[in-house]
């Protein structure tokens, strides 16, 4: 049987192209769960609603987690709602880009 921290590792080798860090450093992983039968379900989201990369970054999300033993399938759940912002991102993602842990500053529109 699967353990959830077996996915989530998985899901750190996915990288998102445009930054270069893991969706997990990006918070943008917001819930895995999976069933004993072996189905994974992944509700993720993007830095945007018009991501470039979408198909892209939700197709190697599937095909990481297809690739673990005892998967039989795997769904991408892509929501909007909480929308992503930079506090989501770790802080070893934080590091990753140069930010002083903590630091990163929101980028909202007013």
């Amino acid at each position: 049987m699967i353990e959830e921290k077996q996915v989530w590792q998985t899901l750190e080798k996915v990288m998102d192209p445009e930054v270069d860090l893991s969706v997990v450093d990006l918070g943008l992983i917001y819930d895995v769960s999976f069933s004993q039968s072996g189905h994974v379900d992944v509700t993720m989201t993007l830095t945007t609603k018009g991501c470039p990369m979408s198909q892209t970054i939700t197709k190697s999300v599937e095909e990481a987690v297809s690739q673990l033993p005892g998967i039989t399938s795997v769904n991408v759940h892509l929501i909007w709602d909480p929308p992503w912002n930079p506090r989501m991102i770790s802080l070893d993602g934080q590091k990753k880009l140069g930010k002083d842990p903590g630091a990163v500053k929101v980028w909202e529109k007013y």
